[in-house]
């Protein structure tokens, strides 16, 4: 059975990027677990070598890399491709798997996605986590991460993601809603801030995301409340967290986005998380669910 990664002093006082470095290893595929019980739910943006495929096994996290905002739903994957900056916003109990890929070892995707990850190549990568980094070229361990780089090859991609722009106004307004979501700024003050006017915003904003500034806050909400109700969030306080008056509210926006009842989106009796909704498809700004991740009845 793996073991989490302990760190040394403080709980949550630590960067989970402080724990160790991937791109020291020299074999195919190397995995950690780390409970982010013991980390900064935070972790800045940081760039490796290595290709990473970040696996949620308890509450629920968010990825911005590739000017977009990526979710890792249950049953599912981000894939990080290798070189490419990136940053993670984890739950309280978000309880994740690293795997990191040295480069030209599999034939993995060359751009950021979401992969449906099948039950087996979960439980590879799990055992994995429980290997040592500098295993032996002919050991269990090597034809273990054979396998799962083979196996992870054949992964279906899934739309999890929301478009934010390398626009730096775009990015400017992407980046202090993610920071206080409860922001109920119209296009009009935000205009303001950046120095444009609303009309220009409104057009730059489409342009760039393929959704009105209005669609595409509330699919960023989606993605904000989706990750607290995983982490065991009750849907008042997380209404209360976006700034909406009632969590009825919230209850329509989530409905609105997935076809599901908040409630329904987790298990109501143990509160892990069973499956999640797609966000935007940035090409033509619809929301929609991905068939490879499940939604469950209540």
């Amino acid at each position: 059975m793996p073991k989490p990664i302990m760190p040394n002093a403080m709980s949550g006082s630590r960067s989970a990027v402080s724990v160790f470095d991937p791109d020291l290893a020299d074999r195919p595929a190397v995995a950690r677990l780390l409970d982010f019980a013991d980390y900064e739910a935070e972790v800045p943006v940081h760039v490796h070598r290595r290709g990473q495929l970040i696996l949620a096994l308890h509450g629920a996290v968010t990825c911005t890399a590739d000017d977009e905002i990526w979710i890792v739903p249950p049953d599912c994957g981000v894939w990080i491709p290798g070189g490419m900056p990136h940053s993670v916003r984890t739950t309280a109990n978000a309880r994740l798997s690293y795997l990191f890929v040295e480069p030209g070892a599999a034939n993995l995707p060359e751009v950021c996605c979401t992969l449906s990850i099948s039950p087996l190549v979960r439980e590879l990568v799990n055992r994995l986590t429980g290997e040592v980094l500098d295993y032996l070229p002919d050991s269990h361990a090597a034809r273990l991460a054979r396998v799962t780089l083979d196996e992870l090859a054949g992964m279906p991609r899934e739309h999890f993601n929301l478009p934010i722009s390398n626009d730096p106004k775009i990015r400017a307004i992407a980046d202090a809603l993610t920071v206080e979501p409860s922001d109920r700024s119209t296009l009009g003050d935000w205009a303001r801030r950046v120095a444009m006017s609303e009309r220009s915003l409104a057009r730059l904003m489409l342009r760039e995301t393929g959704l009105t500034f209005g669609r595409w806050r509330q699919q960023l909400h989606l993605v904000v409340a989706l990750r607290e109700l995983a982490g065991g969030a009750a849907v008042q306080t997380v209404a209360d967290t976006l700034g909406y008056e009632f969590g009825q509210r919230l209850h329509h926006d989530v409905q609105e986005g997935s076809g599901k009842h908040a409630g329904t989106i987790f298990h109501p009796a143990q509160g892990e998380a069973v499956g999640l909704v797609a966000i935007a498809e940035p090409t033509c700004g619809k929301v929609w669910r991905s068939p490879g991740c499940r939604l469950t009845a209540g």
